[in-house]
């Protein structure tokens, strides 16, 4: 904040970087770099996108900001997993690409050797697809009988 402003929690710009982790003038610079890219990949034309590049943009914020998975994030776009999965990996390499944003690496926890750091994992629980009770009556375990 700069001299003499005093913090408002409920401006549209405090607003914004509660939703999205980033000020709207660094979402503007990202867009604006993101649809360089997206322009001259696809100068020669090619079929409508499923997503907008500002789609792709907030859903990548919101998968980063928000630990949702890509699924849920997939079904308020009207899109599947896979194509949520493509646009993240597209958004993160192409800023990467521009460097003007500086990303931390996964060698910075290596790289400090004078302070304790910790990593928190979030790990969430999957099914898992099993045989149901009383299948072995019916399966003998063989893949391939020989008659």
């Amino acid at each position: 904040m700069g001299k003499g402003k005093k913090y408002n929690p409920n401006s549209p710009e405090a607003v914004f970087k509660r939703l999205y982790g980033v000020n709207p003038g660094t979402f503007d610079k990202m867009l604006e770099i993101l649809q360089k890219e997206y322009d001259k990949i696809h100068k020669a034309g090619g079929s409508p996108p499923k997503l907008t590049v500002k789609d792709k943009l907030t859903a990548t914020l919101k998968y980063l900001r928000e630990y949702r998975t890509m699924e849920s994030i997939g079904a308020d776009y009207g899109v599947s997993k896979s194509t949520i999965c493509e646009s993240i990996q597209w958004v993160e390499n192409t800023l990467k690409k521009d460097k003007t944003f500086k990303l931390p690496g996964k060698k910075v926890l290596k790289e400090t050797s004078d302070t304790v750091q910790y990593m928190i994992v979030d790990v969430i629980e999957s099914p898992i697809q099993r045989p149901k009770k009383g299948q072995k009556a019916y399966y003998s375990g063989k893949k391939n009988a020989i008659p």
